[in-house]
């Protein structure tokens, strides 16, 4: 039996399985019951493997192991497999989150916050910045940076980087502006974005802006991350942005922001 490699690499990333296991796997549902011996030659699996790969197998749910002997291996329906897999994931999830909740309620967290203190205190503040890689990294570090904002907050962006941030971002802002963080959004406003905007009324202000074609964001003029490629062009995987802890060229990029949204009217 040939299964292309294609479907095996799909087969492992979405059932998060090794080659072996993928192998023995797409073997046994072409035979619907069949030996570990048999499986090996079909799988082109090596035999001294194959018992631990189809146990492996077994406790994830995917085979069930046939009563007698020579011992037998039988397929589960791939339906059933998914619904087992999905179960077996969020179990996981769940674990894995209880695990780190009860971190923050331990002593670890204090030990870990300490060391991280003490470490930045030594680091000069030039050495603050870094490369954002991926879509996710971004709004995962401006999360992280709208979370620790005190005064205020400036967001320039595209229209669809407008939408993305008043989706990913409401529940961060939503908790900045009730500590009375002044957040400030200027972007393209369409009729699409229109929409958006008005539902984010009373966490921020928000004003049309055509004129800069740019995205950053900075908080207390402090931090800035700015993005480095036109969100049009890019695929979310490779959107790249930089992140810099600098009061002197924040500041500059805060009163450019301030001019132009001198200039735009409320919408």
């Amino acid at each position: 039996m040939i299964v292309k490699d294609e479907l095996l690499s799909k087969l492992r990333r979405y059932f998060d399985l090794n080659l072996y296991e993928v192998k023995l796997w797409t073997a046994l549902l072409s035979r619907g019951v069949s030996t570990a011996g048999e499986l090996s030659d079909i799988a082109d699996v090596p035999r001294s493997r194959s018992y631990d790969v189809l146990e492996s197998l077994e406790k994830k749910g995917f085979v069930v192991m046939k009563l007698g002997k020579p011992i037998k291996y039988i397929a589960i329906p791939p339906s059933e497999v998914v619904d087992r897999v999905r179960k077996n994931m969020h179990t996981d999830a769940q674990e894995k989150i209880r695990r780190l909740e009860s971190v923050k309620a331990s002593p670890l967290l204090g030990e870990l916050e300490s060391l991280h203190t003490n470490g930045i205190n030594l680091v000069d503040p030039s050495e603050m910045n870094g490369c954002l890689r991926g879509r996710n990294n971004l709004y995962n570090h401006l999360e992280f940076l709208i979370k620790d904002a005190k005064k205020n907050i400036n967001i320039m962006t595209s229209e669809k980087g407008f939408i993305r941030k008043a989706e990913g971002l409401r529940a961060s802002l939503e908790k900045a502006k009730k500590r009375g963080v002044k957040i400030r959004i200027a972007a393209p406003l369409t009729k699409e974005s229109k929409l958006v905007a008005e539902n984010m009324k009373g966490i921020a202000e928000i004003k049309h802006s055509d004129k800069v074609n740019s995205r950053f964001v900075t908080v207390d003029g402090q931090h800035m991350v700015f993005m480095t490629l036109n969100d049009k062009d890019v695929h979310p995987s490779y959107d790249l942005g930089v992140w810099v802890k600098t009061p002197y060229f924040t500041a500059a990029i805060d009163q450019m922001f301030n001019h132009f949204w001198g200039l735009k009217e409320e919408l």
